[in-house]
This record gives C-alpha cells, sequence and structure tokens, in this order.
C-alpha cells in the first residue's frame, strides 16, 4: 500500500534530485483550497500549485470544460490542423490586456517558454539584441530565461555560461533601502556602461516579483520605466506568468499601474492548472516574427485552451477579481496582526491577495531568518497548511491561497501560523 514514507522512498530513487520538493507529501485528492495526502491527512493549501489555482483545486467549470472538450479533441498541433478555442482564447485576451491598441497572442506551454517568445518577438520587433531584467527576478529555467533571471541559488549555480546582452539592473526595495532613483540610475549605468539603449531591444520586470520576496514595483517606477522605454524605443515586457490572471486584485497587475507594457506574458493559473502560457502585445510588434518562427508541438493544446476558456468565465461569473479584493484585505489584515505579535516579522508586503512576510532576527533586513522560515513551513505542514518560501535569502514565506478560499480556511491557515511561530519562539 502506497503511503507517504514509501511514495517518497520511490521518488528518491527513480526522480532526479534536481527537482526540488518542498513538502514530502504525496497527493490523493484536491478540491478548491484542501489537498489530502496520500496517509488520508487533509491539509489546507496556501501554496496554490505555486500560482496556478487561483480558481481552486478542480473548479467544477474546468473539469466539465475539458470533460466536453475530450470527447471532441485532445490534439492536432494548431500549426498544423487549427481549432477555434485557441482563437477565442486569443480574442478574449487581447480584450483584457491594457492598452488602447490592437493587439495579438500566440499560445505556448510553460511560463519560460512565453518569456523566450516575449524576448524572441522583441528582438525581431526592434532589429536589437540588449535585454535589461532586475536582481531578485525570476523568469524560468531554461538556459535564456536562467540569464534573465536575477537569483542565483538554486537557478543558475553550475549551470552557465549564460546568453550574452543580459543585464540586470537594481529594483525598488524600501526594506532594503533601494529607492525608486537608485534603480533608475542602475538603468542609466547599464546604459553608459554595458550597453547603449539604442541596442537594448526590451525592459522585462514581475510587477511583483515572485521568487524574489513578492516585492511589488511602484507605479512611479513602472511608470518611469514606460516613458524611458518611449525615449528609447525599447520595449517593455511584463512578466505577468505569476501575477496575471487575477492574482493581485486585477486581471493583470500592470494594470493598477496605470500604463500599457507592449507585451505581456501570463501562464500559471491561466487554465486553472493545465498546461497553458501566453504572450500577448501590440499587434505590429506581435507580428514582426513571420509564420513558423512562433509556436510549439504542445503549444495552445485544445484541453488548455477549454480550461482558460472556463476560468475567465469563473472570472466573470463569480466576481473573482473582487472576491480575490476581500481575499487579499483579509489576509493583509491577518497578517500585519501577526506582524505585531512576532519581532521576526520584519516586513508584510505585496499586492491584493498576492502576499508575504519577510521574516528577520529583531526586524532587521541584515539579519534574515532562513532557518526560522524553514522551520516555519515544516510546523505549519504538520499542522495541516501548506506555505511556501521565496526571496533570494530564503526567508519570506508567500501566500498564493486560491482566491475561491472559505473564509473559515483563510482564518484557521493564519491560525496555524500564529501557532507555529509560538511554538518555534
Amino acid at each position: 500500500m502506497n503511503n507517504n514514507q514509501s511514495l517518497h522512498s520511490r521518488r528518491q530513487k527513480a526522480v532526479a534530485q534536481g527537482v526540488g520538493q518542498a513538502h514530502p507529501r504525496y497527493t490523493a485528492s484536491a478540491l478548491n483550497s484542501h489537498m489530502t495526502d496520500v496517509d488520508g491527512r487533509d491539509y489546507i493549501d496556501f501554496a496554490g500549485g505555486i500560482a496556478v489555482l487561483n480558481t481552486g483545486h478542480r473548479h467544477p467549470r474546468v473539469v466539465e470544460a475539458v470533460k466536453a472538450q475530450l470527447d471532441h479533441v485532445s490534439h492536432t498541433c494548431f500549426q498544423v490542423f487549427g481549432y477555434e478555442n485557441y482563437i477565442t482564447l486569443a480574442e478574449r485576451l487581447n480584450t483584457l490586456a491594457p492598452g488602447d491598441f490592437e493587439k495579438k497572442t500566440v499560445l505556448l506551454t510553460s511560463g519560460a517558454e512565453a518569456v523566450e517568445n516575449a524576448v524572441k518577438i522583441a528582438r525581431a520587433a526592434t532589429g536589437r539584441s540588449g535585454v535589461i531584467a532586475f536582481q531578485g527576478g525570476y523568469h524560468g529555467r531554461t538556459l535564456l530565461t536562467m540569464g534573465l533571471t536575477g537569483k542565483v541559488r538554486p537557478y543558475k549555480a553550475s549551470f552557465g555560461p549564460f546568453p550574452a546582452e543580459i543585464f540586470h539592473a537594481r529594483f525598488p526595495s524600501e526594506l532594503e533601502g533601494v529607492s525608486i532613483e537608485d534603480a533608475l540610475e542602475s538603468i542609466d549605468a547599464i546604459f553608459h556602461c554595458d550597453i547603449g539603449p539604442e541596442d537594448v531591444a526590451a525592459i522585462i520586470i514581475e510587477p511583483v516579483q515572485g521568487e524574489g520576496g513578492f516585492r511589488p514595483a511602484p507605479k512611479a517606477f513602472m511608470q518611469a520605466l514606460r516613458t524611458l522605454c518611449d525615449e528609447h524605443g525599447i520595449l517593455l515586457i511584463c512578466d505577468e506568468v505569476q501575477t496575471g490572471a487575477g492574482r493581485t486584485g486585477t486581471f493583470f497587475a500592470v494594470e493598477q499601474s496605470g500604463i500599457a507594457p507592449d507585451l505581456i506574458t501570463t501562464a500559471k493559473s491561466l487554465a486553472g492548472g493545465f498546461p497553458l502560457s501566453a504572450v500577448v502585445g501590440r499587434a505590429e510588434v506581435m507580428d514582426a516574427v513571420g509564420p513558423g518562427g512562433l509556436g510549439g508541438t504542445y503549444a495552445g493544446n485544445p484541453l488548455a485552451c477549454a480550461a482558460a476558456l472556463a476560468v475567465l468565465d469563473v472570472f466573470e461569473e463569480e466576481q473573482l477579481l473582487e472576491r480575490g479584493k476581500k481575499v487579499g484585505e483579509h489576509l493583509r489584515q491577518g497578517l500585519n496582526k501577526l506582524a505585531e505579535e512576532f519581532d521576526c516579522i520584519a516586513e508584510v508586503r505585496g499586492m491584493g491577495p498576492m502576499l508575504a512576510m519577510e521574516l528577520c532576527e529583531d526586524r532587521d533586513p541584515k539579519r534574515p531568518a532562513a532557518e526560522l522560515t524553514r522551520n516555519l513551513l515544516s510546523t505549519a505542514l504538520e499542522m495541516g497548511l501548506v506555505l511556501l518560501s521565496c526571496g533570494p535569502r530564503g526567508n519570506v514565506v508567500r501566500i498564493l491561497v486560491p482566491l475561491t478560499v472559505d473564509f473559515e480556511d483563510l482564518d484557521r491557515g493564519l491560525e496555524i501560523i500564529a501557532e507555529s511561530l509560538r511554538k518555534l519562539r
């Protein structure tokens, strides 16, 4: 009979150790914000499959849509023989993306694949090769996206050399003493010391850094980037793989900055648990690549497209953006209350329901409490709560609970965090 222990033993023998696993548990079933492991234990899920389950585990509308699609076709490869739901999804994403201009979409499979293609599109559209990303940013595990990523371990260690003409600017962070002016000056330094602006194809930024510790880019900084890009003919790419599909209270986080990027990448919660990603952008920029230059065998799979269309319907019918805002407000109040009790919480931050708390010794950002963070995750797990960490120093606890969560489960999850921290004092 399979149990957590036996499956973990088999995993260690059969699966490459490079595939990390936050918790040595194995799922038997899941529904909405709950998971049950093979030993029959129930958990409240504050991880959401790393921001993939904004509509919860196995939302009935998503399950129904995929089952119906399976009765017709599961795969043809859109580049060989097309199907309507790819087109319909592209139309809906074009409408959802900010910007008063014509847009087009390409559907892909993973977030990293979307980022790779966004850079390809930007280079083709501008005739330039340079890309500026940000320290602390995360963009994927492929070679190009590792180069864009601004976090060494575990993503970049031992995998170099990385692609050329990628440069990293500073990301504004009040806690770490990096102002908007400091970040902009670091871009200016790149222009003067590393690559001229006339050779930069794109600046890529997460509106809220994910792996980097849930750091929101200030509105004024996003607006300054838009102005800077316009001045130099640089394309602005917003990586919304984690922030998109309602994670921050708007469908795309960049909407809250009041600007429109040239290209947006999105994935994760787009298809409610099915592998799907997209690049959405200015039509003339998207069309800079000729036929055959974009796509992939599984890109825009019809089952995933059906799931994504159902996800978009759920957002509309259940007013999930508004519900997400309420979830975010409730969470922030609860986390702020924890910060009053525990002097290990240096900062509570995020945007909407995409929230995190940074753990430091005596709230000192120069003394990150990575061990405490690890112990909190394991203690909370034993009490029935699934959490994840992030941040360059591994001392940030992030919350990616489904937006469909029952508020009783939300409160119980916060109680478990409090009880765990009290045990670890």
